[in-house]
């Protein structure tokens, strides 16, 4: 997972706002080690999802209520198949709830913000890589140029 970012719970609001990034923190040490102890598998059942996250089952059931984004799929034996992002959310939204604080509607919001962050912070990579890539295509043109101008001279 990229770079996440949280707002602290000294803020005033204990919810995210609108103003500027100082604000924000990235995620922290311990929270990630949680992410790190995620199993390397495909697919994981409720019940395994409770236990790495530290919540009883039903409310993983109750977040994929409260939180759009959280959303397993359903097995032919109509079990919940949580994916390595569905955990990955079930972590993040326990951090928001249980260590930062927030309400319900705060870490939504939190989630919403992240998700836009994201958004453009993969669009401003994607658009380095092109320029980057552009940067050498011209460099090589220039060294094509060079070698051609020597061999007419």
């Amino acid at each position: 997972m990229s770079e996440m970012i949280f707002e602290t719970k000294e803020d005033q609001s204990w919810a995210p706002s609108t103003r500027s990034t100082k604000h924000l923190i990235e995620a922290d040490p311990e929270f990630t080690a949680e992410l790190n102890q995620i199993p390397d598998k495909m697919a994981f059942k409720i019940g395994e999802v409770a236990d790495l996250v530290g919540v009883k089952t039903y409310v993983l059931r109750y977040w994929q209520t409260e939180f759009s984004a959280l959303k397993p799929r359903k097995s032919k034996n109509n079990q919940r198949i949580y994916l390595r992002r569905d955990v990955e959310l079930a972590l993040m939204i326990k951090k928001l709830l249980y260590k930062d604080r927030f309400s319900i509607e705060g870490a939504r919001t939190a989630l919403k913000k992240m998700k836009q962050e994201t958004k453009k912070s993969k669009a401003i990579h994607g658009a380095i890589s092109k320029i980057e890539d552009l940067k050498e295509d011209l460099q090589d043109f220039i060294f094509e140029i060079e070698r051609i101008q020597k061999r007419l001279l």
